[in-house]
């Protein structure tokens, strides 16, 4: 009886690791890079709620980035364990920042633009600052990217005007010198065309961050409520969508590049994880 009892435990054990290892979910990465090898950086407390992300021309020697809820510009050097901040006395649900030429850009959640002079990052406090609102349709919007010919690309988290389609709206704005915005365009992701690559029915597509690849101006966009990497071409048709491994990526809010190529994730935190920045080294193929 002894020895059935130990034979039944083996095979018991045995199946449950056979299972485990059948069911292991495996996770590809974008050519150039490698999503199970991130150099991680924790950020402090008052970064705990880091969203967006970017540089200034692609410097990585100083991250500039924000926080949900408070109107502040946040700016230190990758491993930092202090930040500095520059604050604008605005409240709010912050959700992405970008710079473009002489403007720092901050995007609030109910679609809000708030643009503020690069020359004043690094005062403690500035009044100096535009307030772009009502330019874009009702919803929530998490995703921005801005490029140095002032061209400025927001993307819908949740629309009502997406509501009833496979699509996620988009629309471009032109930056001016003075801070203001104008609308020049617009533009979709096809949310149908994500779901085939994924090989499932349905998803609930919310983009949380956006940025273009300068090597060849691909899209990257992530979806932290499906941790899911989307890739598209220039003209926004998908390549490639990537799973994202939840262990790694706790809540991908921020994406960007540096002037070598390198990507760089930033994860909201959730006690007792703090929130992290994950650069992911380029390597030429």
């Amino acid at each position: 009886m002894k020895a059935i009892i130990i034979n039944s435990i083996v095979i018991i054990i045995g199946g449950s690791i056979l299972l485990s290892c059948i069911q292991k979910t495996t996770y590809s990465s974008p050519i150039g890079y490698d999503f199970t090898k991130p150099v991680k950086y924790n950020m402090p407390a008052e970064l705990n709620e880091i969203s967006g992300i970017t540089f200034n021309k692609g410097k990585s020697d100083r991250v500039y980035a924000e926080s949900d809820g408070i109107g502040r510009v946040f700016y230190f050097r990758p491993g930092d364990k202090t930040v500095k901040y520059t604050e604008f006395k605005e409240n709010g649900d912050f959700e992405d920042i970008a710079i473009s030429g002489s403007q720092v850009i901050m995007l609030q959640s109910k679609g809000v633009l708030f643009t503020i002079p690069l020359s004043e990052i690094g005062k403690p406090q500035t009044t100096n600052l535009q307030k772009n609102k009502d330019i874009l349709p009702e919803g929530e919007y998490e995703s921005m990217y801005a490029n140095d010919a002032g061209e400025v690309y927001v993307l819908c988290k949740h629309c009502t005007m997406d509501k009833t389609s496979k699509k996620s709206s988009g629309f471009i704005f032109q930056l001016a010198a003075d801070g203001t915005v104008k609308k020049t365009g617009d533009f979709s992701v096809n949310v149908k065309h994500i779901e085939e690559l994924l090989g499932v029915d349905k998803i609930s597509f919310h983009p949380s961050a956006l940025t273009r690849n300068p090597l060849n101006n691909d899209w990257y966009i992530l979806s932290s409520v499906n941790k899911i990497l989307v890739v598209a071409d220039a003209k926004w048709k998908i390549r490639h969508v990537y799973k994202l491994d939840q262990n790694l990526f706790t809540q991908p809010e921020g994406i960007t590049f540096d002037d070598q190529n390198n990507l760089y994730i930033s994860n909201e935190g959730h006690v007792p994880q703090p929130g992290n920045i994950l650069k992911f080294p380029y390597k030429k193929q």
